[in-house]
């Protein structure tokens, strides 16, 4: 059974986390599942960019990211070369480690 680490986020996984998870589901699925309440205002539907990640590693493990998912990700806040909306992100065979950005596009527009 893989194993996603997620690297410490100050407002949502402050000392980080590692959980087994199964192949097949989302890593927002397994961070639900698993009491890591990560953002996703479109109940992980690909419709929004509030689920964005970066893989650290792994990523060449995940299932490819769609059309649709590349043009929501060029909305995210900090889009790098790894990033994955974790709602559409699907986990394999492969252990990865997941940074949450600091910010999503929900979090910046509500401080202003």
């Amino acid at each position: 059974m893989p194993k996603i680490t997620f690297l410490p986020n100050k407002e949502i996984c402050p000392d980080g986390a590692t959980i087994d998870v199964p192949s097949g589901v989302s890593i927002c699925r397994a961070a639900l599942d698993n009491n890591i309440p990560m953002e996703h205002a479109c109940e992980l539907k690909c419709a929004c960019t509030t689920c964005h990640v970066y893989v650290k590693q792994g990523y060449e493990s995940l299932v490819l990211p769609t059309d649709q998912e590349d043009d929501y990700l060029d909305k995210a806040w900090g889009l790098q070369q790894n990033s994955r909306l974790s709602c559409q992100a699907i986990i394999q065979d492969k252990d990865l480690i997941i940074e949450i950005p600091k910010y999503t596009i929900n979090q910046v527009s509500e401080s202003k």
